[in-house]
């Protein structure tokens, strides 16, 4: 076990898939991750560590197979009562056709607590302000799903007014929005995030930092500013952890992101470290409801 953590830990972003089911192209050029991550690698590379829940994060599967998955994710949970939380894939600007998939999407299982649409390859500028996405955001709040965003440093400016027009809506920064640690950039994204964090109805995952920074050189200082700032500006109680397993394999092992995470937290009250490692996410995902 980590020696910083002495804690149940929720981890909110964990992503399991198996290629031979679902067809992932983005996988193709990454051997590494080209395989199964199932529940049982989980359990192997997590044994040390106190995990006494966990929320399944949809993988980006063609848009075709995204009811699939999601009946997929609830059978692994069969497997792993410990996954009390399940993020599903949404093309939430196709109109026509959401509401219908939403009611479908609720109905397969208690255990799904939110959507997400993939937006950090979606470049052009404006793309989630587009009427129809605007509009199918809103609509999340009427089924009680949260949104996780997925987006990359760059996408900040769109989606603070995304937030903005969708107030009824609960949102969830994935991997702090992706700043550029391997650069050491702090700007723009520090005041960007300094203006979503003022936002009530957002909350941000500790996640994905070590994938931002140098895979092979990256130290726990590279992350501290980054942590730190999200500290200070979401506060205690809209921050959670997540490990971004099996994507954080090309950066760093299981037990060693925990350990740094644990490190760069230390100064923490007791109360925060709860709300940190497991509070927050129970309430934000709405775990055990």
């Amino acid at each position: 076990m980590a020696p910083g953590i002495t804690m149940p830990i929720v981890d909110t972003h964990v992503h399991l898939w198996d290629p031979i089911h679902f067809r992932l192209p983005w996988l193709d050029e990454i051997p590494l991750l080209n395989r199964p991550y199932g529940w049982e690698q989980y359990q192997e590379q997590t044994i040390d560590l106190p995990i006494e829940a966990m929320v399944c994060v949809e993988v980006n599967v063609l848009p075709e197979d995204a009811l699939l998955e999601a009946y997929w994710l609830v059978a692994q949970a069969r497997h792993d009562p410990r996954i009390q939380g399940i993020v599903a894939a949404a093309s939430i600007e196709d109109a026509p056709r959401l509401r219908s998939y939403l009611k479908t999407l609720v109905t397969i299982s208690p255990l799904i607590k939110g959507v997400r649409r993939n937006l950090q390859d979606e470049m052009a500028p404006g793309f989630c302000l587009q009427p129809a996405f605007v509009q199918g955001i809103q609509l999340l709040a009427e089924y009680n799903l949260s949104f996780d965003l997925c987006i990359r440093h760059t996408q900040l400016p769109d989606v603070i007014d995304l937030v903005r027009r969708c107030p009824q809506t609960r949102f969830v920064l994935d991997h702090l929005g992706k700043p550029a640690i391997r650069e050491h950039a702090l700007d723009p994204w520090r005041e960007n995030i300094r203006e979503l964090a003022t936002f009530p109805n957002v909350m941000c995952k500790l996640s994905g930092m070590v994938t931002e920074a140098d895979h092979q050189l990256w130290k726990p200082e590279d992350l501290a500013p980054y942590v730190t700032h999200i500290l200070g500006t979401f506060g205690e109680d809209r921050v959670m952890f997540g490990g971004d397993w099996p994507v954080m394999l090309l950066a760093s092992s299981y037990q060693r992101w925990v350990q740094t995470l644990a490190d760069l937290t230390t100064h923490l009250s007791a109360p925060a470290k709860r709300k940190l490692w497991a509070e927050n996410a129970r309430r934000c995902y709405k775990l055990g409801f």
